[in-house]
């Protein structure tokens, strides 16, 4: 089992800043957060962004991320085409394995059966682009009510029915329970469909008033992190988890000391220790 430190935790820092703060605390992975990496790109080369990487002993675990994927114009869907394509080389490049896809908010008077059609066929255009750089493609559900897809149900029905071993799925803790996820359906997941699991907690809130800024430290609020835990430990999944947390008043702390609380958080919430941490 390995632990990741996404971008969005510490999201004032850059990227150096940012695999500096994941090796002092000890994270085995580092989600990069895109905006970082294309302002680190503009004065420096992917080949010393790896060497970075690997002098920190970290490995780039996912780009994140491409937003907004579906229902585009014709254009924009040119756009996205080109913008997946950027970023998978640079993740070739950097040995990074997965890109983060977002489906985009749904438009009215669409039907749930039009959105998984417009999720599969996108992401089937996007895969047949990363599959040239050897990138997967990581699918991450929103729980917000505008969004399209919103529960692990829905994604794992649009995953599954584009049925490609290089498109996954990502299950955030905090989306599982905002849009209203069941436990019982992480039962239905095959451990080898889910590339990306994001840890944080949140506060106490009815669900419709959470938002990101609402996202805590993985071992506090009420998210049923333990529960769902072992729910994917119980289908066999033990890969990775990632501690992703919008919070504004964590942008102001210390990038090195929020990044080993977010650690220290992680492992309390999963309940791991040191022979559990051996890497995968």
């Amino acid at each position: 089992m390995q632990l990741a430190l996404n971008g969005a935790t510490t999201m004032k820092a850059d990227l150096l800043t940012d695999i500096r703060a994941a090796h002092h605390a000890g994270f085995d992975l580092l989600e990069i957060w895109a905006s970082k990496l294309r302002d680190y790109l503009k004065n420096h080369s992917t080949q010393q962004l790896r060497r970075e990487l690997e002098r920190h002993h970290l490995r780039a675990y996912s780009i994140n991320s491409i937003e907004q994927i579906t229902f585009r114009s014709s254009d924009a869907h040119v756009a996205l085409l080109a913008e997946c394509e950027q970023l998978c080389h640079i993740a070739q490049e950097i040995g990074c394995e997965h890109i983060v896809v977002v489906p985009s908010p749904r438009p009215a008077g669409v039907s749930d059966e039009e959105v998984i059609t417009e999720s599969v066929l996108v992401l089937h255009d996007l895969s047949d682009v990363a599959a040239r750089y050897g990138v997967k493609l990581a699918f991450e559900f929103l729980g917000f009510a505008e969004c399209s897809v919103r529960t692990l149900d829905a994604s794992l029905e649009v995953v599954s029915r584009l049925a490609r071993p290089d498109v996954g799925l990502v299950l955030d803790s905090f989306h599982f329970y905002v849009g209203g996820s069941r436990l019982e359906s992480v039962a239905r997941l095959r451990p080898e469909q889910l590339f990306i699991f994001h840890i944080n907690g949140a506060e106490d809130r009815p669900r419709d008033q959470l938002r990101d800024a609402h996202r805590l430290l993985p071992d506090e609020g009420i998210l049923p992190l333990k529960e769902l835990w072992s729910a994917l430990q119980a289908i066999g999944y033990n890969k990775m988890a990632s501690v992703e947390i919008f919070r504004p008043e964590y942008w102001e702390r210390d990038p090195i000391e929020l990044a080993v609380a977010a650690k220290r958080a992680a492992e309390r919430a999963l309940g791991l220790n040191s022979h559990q941490m051996e890497p995968q």
